[in-house]
């Protein structure tokens, strides 16, 4: 048995970014709001810190996911979080990010008046995140999706100025056009099978037409908020004109929220429902957003821009994992279980890896445009000169983007290249690689500008006149860029959590 009763601890993920975002509102001050910020950090990294100790020692036992029921009202009436390795692995890259991102902010807002309702915001958009990856009802999801964009739509109106605003208005309505879908999809759930508890669900769904609707619903309500291409036309503005922070955090984490919620759906809730020509749409919508999202950040001209249209790109990666679950006659039922494990480890450890690169890459953009003001490509000629850490930075994030060993992006490449293999699915090996080589033209253009190229006239480069950023700035960029190396010797951390508590 476990030293300690991993289950009580999960509300304290909800918990203590809800009591953040309180005393973040009581006690306004800069230095109160700082420390408190730093202190909840601190207390999320003890709490996932002693679950992720105590995981191990139940062995054997945690074949089923961890369960924890509020108040003690078991389904369908009370309230149940759930943990297991998918989710454990998606909470410890959120409170890992999270601490960095926290310590980031502190340097990033000090001088801003938007300091104030930055704090509050940031807070409330944690809790939404860890409530839904614990959470293990359908409709209590719904709850956290709500949370989650309108917090995310208030800090990105944070910026202040006409695109932002434009862009969060425009990710207000995104976001409330998916929640209604989804919410359509509950409702019908709840209609035909009675519940709404993810594992009574699984256990009743059958194939059946109100099946195929709910599940149509949920995914386009989802995919909406992933920014799957052709529905991706919101993110870029929106991760472009957000605050540095916003925006890491925004395409580390939030967008991959909803890509867990459809992982969820497909392989679990309503797998009876699953057909594999859905599984091959999705796929295919995928692999048309990996060219797409890499051929507009070749064109893009601000460097946040191109960096939020590499999203887009890496997002596609992530649908890679639907074809690759697909059944065949040939195959043997634990075959099969087998094959959909290698695809969901694969896919996960490109979540953690993709998580750690952009928010790396949204730390060195932010910089630049703190330290001059714009972030235009073609004014960044010479800029390695005077900002080292932040450009050093983004090149090794960028590498990792790319797929250059030994980064975490390149095993992440490499074992999706291999189910890919695996499967028979050759094409999608053909669209992985030209979808590095197109990245490494993007990520290059802007490397070549800034180490190799001279610096231009004193309009482009004019030291004198920047605000200087605090060391601690591009520190924050360069840890996170350093992780994904250091992630690079570690994939069996990654892969075996996702095995724990699944069940297969």
């Amino acid at each position: 048995m476990p030293v300690i009763d991993v289950a009580s601890l999960l509300p304290l993920l909800i918990a203590i970014p809800l009591v953040g975002a309180i005393f973040s509102v009581l006690l306004s001050t800069k230095y109160a709001q700082v420390l408190i910020g730093l202190l909840s950090a601190l207390a999320l990294v003890l709490v996932i810190g002693l679950i992720l100790v105590n995981l191990p020692s139940v062995g054997t036992e945690f074949t089923t996911p961890l369960r924890y029921v509020l108040a003690g009202w078991e389904a369908p009436l009370g309230i149940a979080l759930s943990l297991d390795g998918f989710s454990a692995l998606l909470l410890s890259l959120t409170v890992f990010l999270v601490t960095v991102l926290t310590f980031y902010s502190a340097f990033y807002f000090a001088a801003s008046p938007a300091r104030v309702r930055f704090w509050p915001l940031w807070w409330l958009l944690v809790a939404g995140i860890n409530a839904l990856f614990l959470s293990a009802d359908i409709f209590n999801v719904y709850v956290t999706l709500e949370i989650i964009g309108l917090a995310a739509v208030a800090l990105v109106a944070l910026s202040g100025n006409k695109a932002g605003l434009t862009a969060a208005l425009r990710y207000l309505l995104v976001g409330l056009l998916g929640s209604l879908c989804y919410l359509l999809a509950v409702a019908l759930l709840y209609h035909v099978y009675g519940t709404l508890d993810f594992a009574q669900l699984a256990a009743k769904a059958e194939s059946n037409p109100l099946s195929w609707a709910a599940l149509a619903l949920i995914t386009v309500g989802l995919v909406l908020k992933t920014a799957l291409v052709p529905l991706h036309f919101w993110l870029p503005h929106a991760h472009g004109s957000a605050p540095a922070p916003v925006s890491a955090i925004l395409s580390a984490l939030v967008v991959k929220a909803s890509f867990y919620l459809l992982v969820r759906f497909w392989m679990e809730i309503l797998a009876p429902a699953v057909t594999n020509e859905a599984l091959m749409l999705l796929g295919i919508l995928g692999g048309a957003a990996i060219l797409w999202g890499c051929v507009q950040a070749l064109r893009a001209k601000r460097l946040k821009l191109m960096v939020a249209y590499s999203t887009v790109a890496q997002i596609g990666y992530l649908f890679l994992l639907f074809p690759l679950l697909m059944s065949t006659e040939e195959a043997s039922a634990s075959q099969l279980a087998a094959q959909q494990q290698s695809a969901l480890a694969a896919v996960s450890y490109f979540i953690v890896a993709h998580a750690c690169a952009k928010a790396a890459m949204f730390i060195a953009a932010g910089n630049i445009i703190h330290s001059l003001g714009h972030d235009d490509i073609a004014k960044l000629q010479g800029m390695a000169k005077y900002m080292p850490l932040s450009l050093f930075t983004f090149a090794i994030a960028g590498g990792s983007l790319i797929g250059l060993p030994p980064s975490a992006g390149f095993i992440a490449k490499w074992l999706l290249l291999n189910v890919a293999i695996d499967t028979h699915q050759w094409w999608w090996v053909v669209i992985i690689l030209t979808g590095g080589l197109l990245a490494a033209l993007a990520i290059f253009r802007v490397l070549d500008l800034a180490f190799i190229k001279p610096e231009q006239a004193s309009d482009h480069v004019a030291p004198d006149s920047w605000q200087k950023v605090p060391v601690a700035m591009p520190a924050s960029g360069l840890a996170l860029a350093l992780c994904t190396m250091a992630l690079g010797f570690n994939a069996d951390l990654i892969i075996d959590l996702i095995a724990i508590g699944g069940g297969e």
